[in-house]
């Protein structure tokens, strides 16, 4: 099990939750979840072989930011 962790500047609720089912459509495996409340807005996702830059893709592709955080 991998763990990626990602800053973004997802601020709402309606779009965490838009965010979050377009990324469990495309990669069903994964457990994602967000801490808003994080200066950061992270958008943590679990899984196995994760592919970090397939989520920053869809993520911006959704008019977001979304930075892998080292």
């Amino acid at each position: 099990m991998e763990v990626e962790i990602f800053k973004t500047n997802v601020q709402e609720e309606a779009d965490k939750n838009h965010v979050m089912t377009v990324i469990q459509t495309q990669f069903p495996g994964y457990k994602i979840n967000f801490d808003l409340e994080d200066c950061d807005k992270i958008l943590r996702v679990e899984g196995d072989e994760l592919q970090p830059e397939n989520i920053v893709e869809y993520v911006n592709h959704l008019g977001y930011v979304c930075v892998p955080l080292e």
